[in-house]
């Protein structure tokens, strides 16, 4: 091998071609002194030539010359042998230590919920399917390079990597680098465009068509390709020409958009280095997947500085070029970086530091860049800022945190106003968007807490905390307002933003409490440089003018300052920061220590609490309607500050604050200022007098709202820090209140519970604790139940209810106590301790102003004078009275008298000082007791003075049980009223209950009265092409389809159901007539299709299409001598031949003279004259029965509806098809009933529905009226045609075969068409009952023989039956009778089968059509069915069919008895050609029974199809984004939806990729599961369709669409079944009607496109 390559070398030197084979390529290039020169000289002299056809590639052609003239010598220099054997080593040694897959786009992931560090940990499908959730590392094994590959890496490499970067960034648009321009510079140029995302696709087609003057779909093409790789050439030329097209697509994409589409004209050479730049890109990714060392020479190459540049490293100029990039070289570039640096750890973190080096300038050219996230290098921060490791070495290192803080205020400084504010008036949604993936990154970053802190680390944390702060800074007080007076607000200022931005500094603002928390001293500093930041924000109210409040002897100096009139902010994040580290402090038990920090006279409590306060009373006046004027977004705003997305950062912490106050201030001038604040100092000081109602109900709203925030501040303890608590309880305690609204499904609790950083909850810890799961049925969901032990922490004012939850509780509680006949007061429950540093806070309960308040409050319920108070305000005041007895209760239990200095008791008990207040409370409540309005707070009443009582015996250290005692004792009384009340509401109700139903009674009498004595009422219908089988034959409604024979396989028909509701014609007329009318009147969506004769039911709502006239069944008389006369006088042969006798005559009365050959069955001795034209009329005949126009006018309507629907044309009265669609509507609407009622194992008759029943009997008699309303010439002619499949002898043209065909339709259009054959010109007859009779008994017996040849053609040998007897009756008869057809058919069926096995595989084969024909006699003559067919027993069914039907059990004996009559039909049927045909034809034949329809099989994990649909390739997109793959339910394909590849055009207009396949599926009708979403879709036509509930269902029985929530799902197989029956019992067009009737949309969802 050397040699050769040495002689190779050797002839190179005289050569001045570039050598041929990849082998002399690669030892030439080893020879040249620098690789780089080489290396871009060969590919100056082929690249251009590879990539030259731009506008219309030969792909494979491409990839062909550039893997054998680049890549393989390439391979052959870096290895030193055949590239393939080498690689093929290195596959196999186990080189992976990551799995290193790319996710794209829409693809699934996994993270494990138990596991992750947080929610960017995530598994790939395979990784998830191969683990235990964390088995995504591969083996950890180095692979075996040798030196000299390593060498020739480190020298290829680099070459590489500058081609790559240098013609990725390449900026010259006409000329190529230097190095590049060897060939001869040719002319032709590309008008290129680039992909944006401000035009839509609609835009950049209409610009191409107007500027290139292309066809749409050249258009659509060049449209998709920019889309899906970022820019495409649209025109090639001169450059005059490109130039020109350029101005124009510009020009005309003005008239669309702001801004005009990137156009640019690129040389044809600098156009294709740039692909082929890619192109190695991608083979880069290749070799380096298959060694660390390939990546590591790669990483190095990457990151060194060139030497006397002022250059950054190559891949710092890559990142830096992002955003300037397109779209496909932007994912390339990314996937390199993937396969590289974060494949190593140690090149990964110098990756990270590079990028932090750059975060400014990268996150502002995102922000001002229009592609999406996903495709920015910005988006890789996720991968280093989430790794805790790299997290703290970047916080070290580049005080990464201050890096973040300060790039936000760098990109928002336009949204700052005159005072250094933030204000988002007028905002950029979309720039406010991108500025949220700088927040995200602080999120990342902060995300996992370090368990070790260095001194660099502490420093550079506290660095970013003061960073931080100053964004707070900008935020503490933003968007002030003031209230409007006179005028209301003319136009609603902008609100989202400031809240937006809240939300997603929410969880960050916890975690930098968290982090600070993590150390003493560091948490003491970070509270230091939180006070100074809330102080300097503070100055305004700290130099304001002063203002003096006095109350009870207690004076408060305090700022003049009005909610009502000041400006207010709702902003307050630094307030709210100091408040969560203050509670940090206390949990930690630091507060002792805070004057070291913050010394006491800078501390200035009432500056801090001021702020909050505010806050809580802007929240009261606007419940209090005081801020209407001010339009929508303050009460929006109101609504998210107290909402569980923000109030963890805003409304808790200002109750926390107030606690800090509460805790730190005097208890009386922190009262003091709180009345100030409400504005409410007066209303408790002052008598006010006035009339003025809006004024009252003002004061006691404010009065209420300042009550119940006394109550948090006094009893909500409920936060680790504040009171005694751990986080379970808090979660604990959050879900009892939600429970104790009503039971709830776990996706309805975790929605009401603060998430974490990670999205958790942790709701899964502790709701077992509280609660018990109670199952769901078919329909709902699972829900929690609160146990009983739980109940008694039931606190009325938790401060996380809405006023609605507030009262709902309150009822639900009242409601219980009252059904175990307890008392309905519901005092609080006894709270937790408050933690040392805020043990002070009680001191509120005891101090003057609270008494004061309380007493105030009372006497003006006692004064009649007064409207100064609500019952509501007094619940609150008593409530408090329990929060103070409780607490005195608690510390007397823990504590010797002496000690406990909380005096609540004796203060309550104290009388007033002034005669008028000369009560104490004890008496006031006694009064209270004796108000009528205040009769629901009696319990409540009795509950604080037993209350009292209980605390006055334990201040006299008396026994605490006899308090107990004598409570329940005083009670009992108050219960024996109760029950006597109770009693006699009963007795109230139950009169009410029976004189309801008395009158119900009286009108359904009268309703069935009316219904009885109309006979011309009509059957609201619907009539639409049902299925029955799952994969549907395309249908193919040409003009020329004949619909009279039913293919065997009923793969689609006419199906008939009906809701069952009666009405009159005319009244059905005015009704269609005025839907019409309203119609045209609406503006949004039609639920239903006006031209398709679509309404609703105004009944039920039901979607109907047309009528069914009820018309009465014809009683039958038949005289039995008469018939056992016929039976004698017409056995089959005469009757036989009776019948073609008729038709014959017909035929030579048609033919006119032509002398037609009579079809003659027998020659046994009887001549042609036995038989004439009339001998059919001989065995008995009557008039036809007459109907009246109008039910005539409403056969032919419904007659012609089936046509127009079953055929899917337009309405043609005349139509020779609308008989056939009649009997065909008939036969398949029985089969579909049959199926159902077979599927679910029902009697045939005990189970129908009386709609199924009412439908059936209406279709029947209607079906026997329609054929009195067309020419009898062609219901004949029809006739003639079912027959001749029976009677070969009628050679009818186009007969089909035996086998080919269903036979039960055959039966449905005989019977009904044979009346024809009595028809003559002169007069109109109908078969007497008993030659019905015998008609309807010979054509059933025949066609059952011929279906059960049918059976036995068919006959599958390889089923597992159960064996009967061999030698019974039945068996020796099948034996003898398949021996005699086998005969017949030349020996295509083999003779071996046991006879017990043809009898069982007949019986079951031909039972279904049994139990159809049983329906179908039953409608037709209303014959009352058997015993055995109304009740569900299985054994005794077959004979009662036979026993109904007239047939003998063993059915050969039917042969048997005809078998001289029927032996030449037998041979007739098969020694069809055509039936021999099918039978050579196994795998197309029909077998019997058919298989049942179902939906397919699903597995029972949903992961399963996750994975499926993970691997679904598109088939009409080589992009791996795969947007929605949908699964067919009916034949379980998978298609790519809603995505302009897969749609097809179906009459001129474009469907998507769903309703295309229904079109072929279903007949338009399909069933969808979305997997992506999880979310099961009903689709009907073209334009209708809804969601519906998917079956699968996570551990507490709920649906998750979207899969949001993530819990793993299972299927349910109750919902798939119920899923199965909608289809099933063609309800699908009705659940769409419905839902679309429910959720009624101006611009619904565009269902065509799906």
């Amino acid at each position: 091998m050397a040699d050769e390559e040495a002689g190779g070398s050797e002839r190179m030197e005289v050569s001045t071609e570039l050598p041929q084979t990849p082998q002399r390529l690669a030892s030439w290039w080893d020879q040249q002194v620098d690789f780089y020169t080489a290396f871009l000289h060969h590919l100056a002299q082929l690249v251009p030539e590879i990539y030259f056809a731009e506008m219309d590639p030969d792909l494979e052609k491409q990839e062909e010359s550039v893997l054998m003239s680049i890549f393989t010598p390439l391979e052959w220099y870096l290895f030193g042998e055949d590239p393939d054997i080498c690689l093929e080593k290195l596959k196999h040694s186990g080189a992976f230590q990551l799995c290193g897959k790319v996710f794209k786009s829409g693809e699934t992931t996994y993270s494990c919920r138990d596991c992750a560090i947080d929610p960017t940990c995530v598994l790939c499908m395979d990784c998830f399917q191969n683990s235990v959730h964390k088995n995504h590392r591969y083996k950890n094994s180095r692979c075996p390079l040798n030196e000299e590959v390593i060498a020739q890496a480190r020298k290829i490499f680099p070459s590489v990597i500058k081609y790559i970067v240098e013609m990725t960034i390449w900026e010259e648009e006409k000329e190529l680098p230097h190095e590049l321009q060897i060939r001869e510079k040719n002319e032709r140029y590309y008008c290129v465009l680039f992909n944006d995302e401000h035009h839509s696709y609609d835009h950049v087609i209409y610009s191409l068509q107007r500027a290139l003057d292309c066809e749409l779909a050249e258009a659509q093409l060049h449209t998709t390709a920019i889309d899906k790789e970022g820019r495409r050439a649209v025109k090639a030329g001169a450059y005059s020409a490109c130039q020109e097209a350029k101005e124009d697509i510009k020009s005309h994409s003005e008239n669309v958009s702001q801004h005009p589409l990137h156009v640019e004209v690129l040389h044809s050479e600098v156009m294709a280095h740039q692909k082929f730049a890619l192109r190695l890109g991608s083979w880069m990714n290749k070799i380096m997947s298959y060694s660390s060392d390939f990546r590591q020479i790669f990483c190095q190459a990457c990151l060194r500085e060139e030497p006397d540049s002022e250059n950054p490293c190559l891949i710092s100029r890559l990142m830096l070029w992002d955003a300037k990039l397109y779209k496909g070289a932007r994912k390339i570039l990314h996937e390199l970086i993937f396969s590289s640096f974060f494949m190593e750890m140690e090149y990964k973190k110098l990756f990270a530091m590079e990028f932090v080096k750059y975060y400014k300038q990268l996150q502002k050219e995102y922000i001002s860049d229009d592609h999406d996230r996903s495709i920015s290098v910005t988006a890789l921060s996720v991968q280093m800022f989430t790794v805790p490791t790299l997290a703290r070495h970047l916080i070290e290192e580049q005080n990464v945190i201050s890096v973040i803080t300060e790039t936000l205020l760098e990109v928002l400084p336009e949204y700052l106003d005159r005072n250094n504010k933030f204000n988002f008036q007028g905002y950029s949604q979309d720039k406010l968007g991108r500025v949220y993936a700088v927040i995200c990154d602080l999120k990342y970053i902060l995300i996992s807490k370090p368990t070790i802190w260095t001194e660099r680390l502490r420093m550079q944390f506290l660095e970013g905390f003061r960073s931080f702060l100053k964004i707070l800074t900008c935020m503490q007080g933003m968007e002030e307002i003031r209230r409007q007076v006179g005028q209301h607000i003319e136009v609603d200022p902008d609100w989202e933003a400031a809240i937006a931005i809240q939300m997603q500094l929410k969880n960050i603002l916890l975690m930098f409490q968290e982090w600070c928390a993590c150390d003493e001293e560091l948490l003491l500093v970070a509270y230091k440089e939180c006070h100074k930041a809330v102080m300097r924000c503070s100055t305004s109210f700290i130099c304001g003018s002063k203002t003096v409040v006095q109350l009870c002897g207690h004076t408060l100096e305090t700022k003049s300052y009005r909610v009502s009139e000041d400006l207010v902010s709702i902003h307050l994040p630094l307030s709210r920061t100091l408040a969560g580290l203050h509670v940090r402090l206390s949990r930690l038990g630091a507060v002792s220590r805070l004057h070291e920090f913050v010394p006491l006279e800078d501390f200035q409590i009432e500056v801090l609490v001021e702020y909050p306060l505010r806050c809580l009373v802007l929240v009261a006046q606007v419940v209090a309607e005081m801020w209407r004027r001010n339009g929508l977004s303050l009460i929006s705003q109101v609504f998210y500050y107290q909402d569980v997305k923000c109030r963890e950062e805003m409304y808790d912490k200002d109750i926390i604050m107030l606690q800090i106050g509460a805790s730190l201030m005097d208890p009386n001038k922190f009262l003091l200022l709180v009345l100030q604040r409400y504005e409410l100092a007066d209303a408790f000081s002052k008598t006010i007098s006035t009339k003025d109602q809006d004024l009252i109900k003002q004061y006691n709203t404010l009065i209420e709202e300042m009550l119940q925030v006394l109550i948090y501040i006094l009893g909500e303890r409920y936060v680790p820090g504040v009171g005694n608590v751990t986080k379970e309880e808090v979660t604990m305690r959050e879900i009892i209140h939600l429970l104790c609204i009503e039971p709830m499904p776990h996706s309805a609790i975790a929605k009401n519970l603060p998430e974490n950083e990670n999205h958790e909850t942790g709701l899964e810890n502790v709701i077992n604790k509280v609660a018990t799961f109670k199952k769901p049925g078919v329909s709902g969901h699972g829900v929690y139940e609160l146990k009983d032990e739980s109940l008694k922490d039931f606190n009325m004012y938790f401060y996380h209810y809405s006023k609605t939850q507030h009262s709902k509780a309150e009822h639900m509680q009242k409601k219980r106590r009252k059904q175990e006949n307890k008392d309905e007061a519901l005092p609080p429950p006894p709270p937790p301790e408050f933690c040392p540093a805020f043990s002070k806070v009680v001191n509120l309960l005891n101090c003057d102003i609270m008494m004061y308040i309380l007493r105030t409050i009372f006497e003006r319920a006692l004064d009649t004078d007064s409207n100064l108070w609500t019952e509501g305000m007094l619940q609150m005041a008593f409530h408090i009275l329990a929060l103070g007895l409780l607490e005195e209760k608690q510390q007397l239990e823990k504590a010797p008298e002496e000690e406990v200095t909380f005096d609540f008791y004796h203060k309550a008990s104290r009388l007033g000082s002034a005669a008028m207040n000369a009560q104490n409370i004890q008496m006031l409540l006694e009064k209270l007791k004796g108000i009528p309005q205040l009769e629901g707070q009696k319990d409540m009443i009795t509950w604080i003075l037993q209350m009292f009582d209980t605390v006055k015996r334990l201040r006299e250290k008396s026994c605490l049980i006899v308090a107990t005692t004598s409570r329940l004792d005083s009670i009992k009384n108050d219960e024996i009223t109760h029950d006597k009340e109770k009693a006699e509401r009963k007795r109230k109700a139950e009169a009410a209950r029976l004189h309801r139903q008395k009158i119900m009674a009286q009108m359904s009498a009268l309703q069935k009265n009316f219904i009885e004595t109309h006979k011309l009422m009509y059957d609201n219908t619907s009539e639409m092409p049902g299925k029955e089988d799952s994969i549907m034959e395309e249908e193919r409604y040409e003009e020329t389809l004949d619909p009279l024979f039913m293919d065997p396989d009923l793969a689609y028909g006419t199906y008939t159901g009906s809701c069952g509701h009666v009405m009159h014609a005319v009244c059905w007329q005015k009704y269609f007539e005025a839907v019409q009318l309203s119609s045209q009147q609406r503006i949004h969506v039609d639920l239903f299709d006006l031209e398709s004769g679509e309404y609703l039911c105004p009944l039920c709502k039901s979607l109907c299409n047309t009528v069914i006239p009820i018309i009465p069944l014809q009683p039958q008389k038949i005289n039995s001598e008469n018939a056992e006369a016929l039976a004698q006088l017409l056995p089959l042969a005469r009757w036989i031949q009776t019948v073609l006798t008729r038709i014959s005559g017909y035929n030579i009365r048609h033919a006119k003279g032509e002398n037609p050959t009579i079809p003659v069955l027998f020659n046994q001795g009887m001549g042609d004259s036995t038989f004439e034209f009339h001998s059919i009329l001989n065995f008995g005949v009557q008039s036809s029965i007459k109907y009246s126009n109008s039910i005539k006018e409403m056969v032919i309507l419904f007659a012609t509806t089936i046509y127009r629907i079953g055929l899917k044309v337009p309405p043609d009265e005349t139509d020779p098809r609308i008989p056939m669609m009649t009997w065909s509507t008939c036969a398949f609407t029985i089969q579909a009933i049959e199926n159902l009622l077979g599927d679910e194992g029902k009697p045939l008759f005990g189970a129908l529905q009386n709609r199924q029943h009412n439908g059936l009997k209406a279709l029947m008699q209607f079906a026997i009226a329609q054929r009195v309303t067309c020419p009898q010439i062609l219901i004949q002619k029809h006739l003639v045609r079912l027959l001749s499949v029976l009677l070969p002898n009628l050679k009818s043209e186009d007969t089909p075969c035996l086998l080919s065909i269903d036979l039960f339709h055959v039966l449905v259009g005989a019977v009904l068409a044979f009346p024809s054959l009595y028809w003559d010109d002169a007069v109109d007859l109908q078969p007497s009952s008993v030659s019905s009779s015998y008609n309807h008994l010979y054509l059933f017996h025949l066609i059952t023989m011929a279906h059960m040849l049918q059976i036995l053609l068919t006959i599958d040998t390889g089923l597992p039956l159960a064996q009967v007897q061999e030698d019974s009756e039945e068996a020796r008869s099948a034996s003898s009778f398949f021996a005699e057809i086998s005969q017949y058919t030349s020996g295509f069926i083999g003779c071996s089968i046991p006879g017990w096995y043809l009898w069982v595989s007949l019986k079951n084969g031909i039972t279904p059509f049994l139990r159809c024909a049983a329906l179908f006699f039953h409608y037709l003559l209303g014959v009352t069915p058997p015993e055995e067919l109304l009740t569900n027993s299985t054994e005794g069914e077959y004979s009662a069919l036979c026993s109904y039907l007239s047939l003998p059990t063993n059915l050969f004996l039917l042969f048997q008895e005809y078998w001289d009559t029927v032996r030449p039909l037998l041979q007739r049927w098969c020694t069809d050609p055509a039936l021999l045909n099918c039978l050579k034809q196994k795998s197309t034949v029909v077998r019997y029974p058919r298989k049942r329809n179902s939906l397919i099989e699903l597995p029972d994990d949903y992961s399963c199809l996750l994975n499926q649909a993970s691997h679904f390739r598109c088939p009409r997109s080589a992009d791996d984004e795969r947007k929605h793959p949908v699964l067919c339910l009916f034949c379980g394909a998978i298609l790519c939806s809603q995505n302009v590849c897969c749609q097809e055009i179906v009459n001129g207009e474009e469907v998507g990729a769903c309703i295309f396949h229904a079109l072929h599926c279903g007949a338009g009708v399909c069933i969808f599961l979305k997997i992506r979403e999880c979310r099961v879709v009903l689709v009907e036509g073209k334009a209708r369709g809804c969601a519906y509930p998917a079956p699968y269902l996570d551990e507490y029985g709920e649906t998750d669409p979207g899969l949001k929530r993530g819990n793993p799902l299972h299927l349910s197989r109750e919902r798939y079944r119920k899923l199965h029956l909608v289809w099933q019992q063609h309800c699908i067009i009705e659940e769409i009607a419905r839902s679309q009737e429910t959720n009624q949309m101006l611009f619904g969802f565009n269902w065509q496109l799906l």
